[in-house]
């Protein structure tokens, strides 16, 4: 169920996605609709008539089905922790919110160690805030003997100090993670190759094109977070030029403030990153309001508020749309001044010009040089051909003239080790 103010997003196009995410943890849908939402209701959310309907609607769903399931509410919206107790004890059934349901898609999608400290610390996050005396056995007392120990301490505040504790040692795991994926990205800058990272709503096909790129074989389905950890290999562009391509976990609007901050030891790797591809679903109807979410994650991870100048979009999953419809987006494509592209990650259309659009966006940041290696020069030479594009050699009895592109980093680098030959800024032309 989804109330209308929940959300400036289309009321079915939201519904749908609430379906979606119900879908998949594995459970039945056995009904949903939108219920017009005016004034939140303090108490219950939703006023009396409407609770009371609801009410009578499970008890009838509960009554049709053979075996006795597992019967769970979903309100596609937040919920307080009074409004969640009220509507359980009235329509005797479980009641999860919004957020509560994708942090148990992500309890259950965490497959390595690092997903499952992110997915418990935003979890435990969100039931300290649960913490509110709702539950009798909350209102236990456990003290001393006599009257030396004093009235003993409240269940709820033995579960809060537990919880503060459990906290406490996840962040510091998490901070040795952050550590070690800095020691990653400086091992990385090392080599270097520059990193390009997918992002994207939830489903947009970020995992399928991440496997056409790169031929590998990341899990990849049409649900909702099929991908938590991040992924990344090696690809080499048109010019022969390589980059680290990393797949990360999807974004969806009105994500969970709790998963960002779990989840941020992650998601630096897209604010790392030397260009971002936001992957963009073109066939789903709300795919602009999809690219507003996109953008305001990106904008929470301190990327700015409007779209990073180092990003490109991936329209994906053309091979959807009418011929008409096409035409409109590639008419759309041609009046805007960012650059996209046209694609489906599925039959491969498209994902050619892909890499060469990129190959053509780094190219255009590299530096152009102009050296001059003696003979002996052997070392030298090699490593430029390894990590530079040569544009053009001559040869001649005095030593090699080379012209050549390659990255600022790679450019620092290079006169870092081999300082007498020169310098970036005495060396440097234009392109």
């Amino acid at each position: 169920m989804k109330g209308r103010s929940a959300s400036a997003a289309d009321p079915e196009a939201r519904l749908a996605e609430a379906v979606a995410l119900v879908n998949a943890l594995g459970l039945v849908v056995a009904h949903a609709e939108v219920v017009n939402l005016p004034v939140p209701h303090p108490g219950t959310l939703f006023g009396a008539g409407t609770v009371d309907r609801l009410a009578e609607l499970i008890g009838a769903l509960a009554e049709d089905s053979v075996a006795d399931p597992l019967r769970i509410a979903f309100i596609d919206s937040a919920m307080s922790p009074v409004q969640q107790r009220n509507l359980e004890r009235r329509w005797q059934c479980k009641v999860l919110d919004r957020t509560a349901l994708i942090l148990e898609i992500f309890g259950d999608r965490a497959r390595t160690a690092e997903g499952e400290l992110q997915v418990e610390l935003a979890a435990l996050n969100y039931q300290k805030s649960r913490l509110v005396r709702s539950w009798t056995h909350l209102e236990r007392q456990r003290g001393g003997h006599g009257f030396l120990g004093g009235p003993g301490e409240a269940q709820i505040e033995t579960d809060r100090r537990l919880i503060r504790e459990r906290i406490t040692k996840l962040r510091q795991q998490l901070a040795s993670v952050r550590r070690t994926r800095a020691l990653h990205r400086r091992a990385r800058k090392r080599v270097p190759f520059p990193v390009v990272a997918l992002v994207g709503y939830t489903n947009a096909g970020k995992s399928t094109l991440f496997n056409r790129l790169t031929e590998a074989e990341v899990f990849a389905a049409d649900q909702v977070f099929a991908t938590l950890d991040p992924t990344m290999r090696l690809v080499r562009l048109p010019s022969g030029r390589c980059i680290i391509l990393s797949d990360t976990v999807g974004f969806i609007s009105d994500l969970p403030i709790e998963l960002i901050e779990a989840f941020r030891a992650t998601l630096e790797e897209v604010t790392e990153a030397d260009f971002i591809v936001h992957v963009r679903d073109v066939s789903q109807p709300d795919s602009d309001r999809q690219k507003a979410d996109v953008n305001s994650v990106l904008a929470s991870l301190g990327l700015g508020d409007s779209e990073p100048e180092n990003l490109l979009e991936a329209l994906n999953k053309t091979d959807l749309l009418a011929d008409e419809e096409r035409e409109q987006l590639a008419n759309r494509l041609r009046r805007d001044q960012r650059p996209g592209i046209m694609l489906s990650a599925k039959t491969g259309e498209g994902c050619s010009d892909l890499l060469a659009t990129l190959d053509s966006c780094l190219a255009s940041q590299a530096l152009c040089v102009e050296l001059h290696l003696p003979l002996q020069a052997g070392a030298e030479l090699a490593w430029l051909y390894a990590h530079a594009e040569v544009i053009e050699r001559h040869d001649t009895s005095a030593g090699i003239n080379l012209r050549l592109r390659l990255s600022p980093a790679d450019a620092a680098r290079f006169f870092r080790r081999y300082p007498d030959l020169g310098s970036i800024e005495s060396c440097a032309v234009k392109n």
